[in-house]
Formats: C-alpha cells, structure tokens, sequence
C-alpha cells in the first residue's frame, strides 16, 4: 500500500534532525524531490524550524509524541520510512520501533546502545519479518563508515585472492569534529542502565551481542594501548569501537557469514610513533571524551563553519593466513557526530525507499541491507569516499 510520505523525519526541531531536514531541503530540491515530512512535539516549533533551515513553506508538518503511543502509531501508518532522531532510544524509542514492526514501516536511526538494540531483536524481528518492515539502526558515524568499510574492504580481498580476510584491523587515522550530544547522552543512559541491571554488562562487553545464535572466535579487546606493526604505530583505544564492531558482526552474521566464521576485527586509534606515539596512546586510553559536563548537550552542536572544517579518515587492513595484506580507506568531508552524520541517515532512509524497496523485513544493519548501492549513494551525494587495494 502506497504511503503519504517517503519520508517522515521524526525530531526534527532537535539539532541533529534540523540538520537532516535542512539537507533534505537543499540536496533534493523540485519536482521530482521525495515526498518527506517533519515530525516532532510542537507545531509551532517545527513551523519555526521549518522557516529557519529555509525548507519549502509548503513541507508537511507532522505532530508526534514519543509520550503518546497512539500519535507514534498513525505517524508510522503514514509513512514509508521513518527516520528517527529522538535519543537516547532506550528512553525514547521502544514503542516506536514496535510500531514501525506491527505496521510495517522501515525505519533508521542513530542508535549506538547495543544493550537495547539487542532488546529490540529479540521482540521485534520476527514480527518485522511478517510484516516486511525493514528496521536499520546505526545510520550515522555509528557505524556506516565502519560497516561499509569493512563491506569494501572483504569485497576487494575476495576479488583478489579469492576468498574474504579473516582478519581486519580498522585504525583511525585523523577524526576532527565532535561527537554529538546525542551520543553522550545515550552512552551515560546504557551506564544507567547498566547500573540498574548488571546483567547488561555481558551484553556490553560481547562482540557478539547482536548475532543471536552465533559465536565467532576471540576478539582483541581494545582496552589497552599497543603497538601495531602493521602501521609502525602505537594506537590507543576507540570510543566507538563498542558499538561499530558488534555491527560488523552483525553483518557478518546477517549476510550468512560473509566475511567467514573465523572472522575477527577490532578498531584503534593511530596514536603515533615512537615515545611520543607511546605517550599519546597511554593518555588516550585514559580519556573519556563523554566524562564530566563537557561537550555538547542534546539539541546543542557546533557551528556551520566548525561543521565544515570537521572531517575524518579511517584505514582497514586485512590480512590472510598466509602473510598477504589488503587496504581499503574511507573519509567523510565534515564533522563526525553532526554533519557527515546527517547526511548519511538522510541517505540511508531514501536508499530503503528508492533502491532496496523489496528487500525483506527484519532488523538489519546498514551494509547487510544496503551495502553497495548505500555506498555509491554516500560517494555521490554525501561527501565520503571508499577506495581499497
């Protein structure tokens, strides 16, 4: 059944969903434009917004309250895809993933709590399956560059010796930018959460966490410095690396073991060489960026222009079991945690509407579902690159 929108950006008055409609706004422009809508708690305050990020006067405005299951549901029934800003999700975003299932409504967003995520597989996958709805978390900087990267990185090991990588090092190159408010608040709800019910602590530490039924080998750990010798470079610690690497296995896992059974992965940050590489890795590993009442606030971010100056750069490195060695590399061309994020859920959502309208229901990951097509979308239209050999 055709729905009234493509597109209904659920949050939109919050920061990070302005920044989703406002480059809905101007990268699909005319005639020919999705059909989207905003969505949030107040009319006036999405009017206000709406005249703000200069979108068209006539852009439907959609009232929702997370508070209110019943105004969840009839936005769901109206859409095609809702893409959902609202965090943290484990206090916001239950009722709304039920209802994307039980409608059949595909969904993204920019989860990065893996303790709820799993909470939400094991209720709400097999009525997505019924129902065809395709529920895609971790749409942002958590975890597309990764996924796909990864994605990028076996594709190339596989058309070159015939046969994917069984080991994969991710290292973070250079990231300038901010995490968003978003992610801060999300993480200290999951330590909340944690605190309440220890049990979500074996949740948090496995990389398997979201591949139920499935067991790979040892995971490097990544809670220490060390040197690596493939990049003749200390590396540190990577804030992401909880959520980005049980994502990647979930792909794996998704995709029927795609990347091998033997598959394993971590993710570092290239901290530099020698005693000053060592010195930078061992404060690295000591900081936490989501600590005390610093950084942004959810709904606060950085200006356009801090925005524009961010960017980043991420090497994968695969290795055989006989010593060969493969590289892929992406970059993205704004900050991190807010500009290159939002365009890559934006993306993400028109790619579940335009390009992969018959994939299956189910909750998916990012390259499980999208892979290729979300990639050569992300090249064209969103500023990042994915080069490997």
């Amino acid at each position: 059944m055709a729905r009234e929108f493509d597109v209904i950006v659920y949050g939109a008055t919050g920061y990070t969903g302005r920044l989703v409609a406002e480059y809905l706004a101007q990268a699909y422009p005319g005639a020919d434009k999705p059909k989207w809508a905003m969505a949030g708690r107040s009319l006036a305050k999405l009017e206000e917004v709406r005249d703000v990020i200069g979108a068209p006067a006539d852009t439907p405005l959609v009232t929702a309250d997370a508070e209110d299951p019943a105004s969840v549901r009839a936005m769901c029934n109206r859409a095609t895809v809702i893409l959902t800003t609202v965090g943290p999700y484990q206090l916001y975003g239950s009722d709304l993933v039920a209802a994307c299932a039980e409608t059949g409504t595909a969904y993204v967003d920019l989860c990065g709590e893996p303790a709820w995520m799993r909470e939400m597989i094991e209720a709400h996958h097999a009525t997505a399956q019924k129902t065809g709805a395709r529920i895609v978390f971790s749409c942002g900087f958590d975890s597309i560059p990764f996924d796909l990267g990864v994605l990028t990185l076996q594709e190339a090991a596989i058309a070159k010796f015939g046969k994917p990588a069984p080991r994969v090092k991710c290292r973070v190159r250079t990231m300038k930018g901010t995490f968003s408010g978003g992610t801060a608040a999300s993480l200290k709800a999951t330590m909340a959460a944690a605190a309440r019910n220890p049990m979500l602590i074996g949740v948090l530490t496995d990389p398997f966490a979201l591949t139920p039924g499935f067991k790979g080998p040892s995971q490097p750990k990544g809670m220490l410095p060390e040197y690596d010798k493939a990049i003749d470079s200390w590396v540190a610690p990577f804030v992401m690396a909880a959520i980005n690497t049980k994502n990647v296995h979930r792909t794996n896992f998704l995709l029927g073991e795609a990347y091998g059974a033997d598959f394993v992965y971590d993710e570092m940050v290239v901290a530099g060489l020698g005693e000053m590489g060592k010195a930078a890795a061992e404060a690295l590993a000591k900081m936490n960026p989501f600590s005390g009442d610093k950084g942004p606030k959810p709904g606060e971010g950085p200006s356009k222009e801090e925005r524009d100056a961010g960017h980043y750069d991420i090497l994968f490195i695969g290795e055989t079991a006989d010593g060969q060695r493969i590289d892929a590399v992406v970059t993205g061309d704004r900050d991190p945690g807010y500009g290159s994020t939002s365009k890559m859920i934006a993306e993400s959502a028109l790619c579940l509407v335009q390009d992969v309208a018959d994939a299956k229901g189910g909750i998916w990951t990012p390259g499980a579902i999208m892979g290729p097509v979300l990639r050569q979308r992300l090249i064209d239209k969103a500023g990042l690159t994915f080069t490997a050999g």
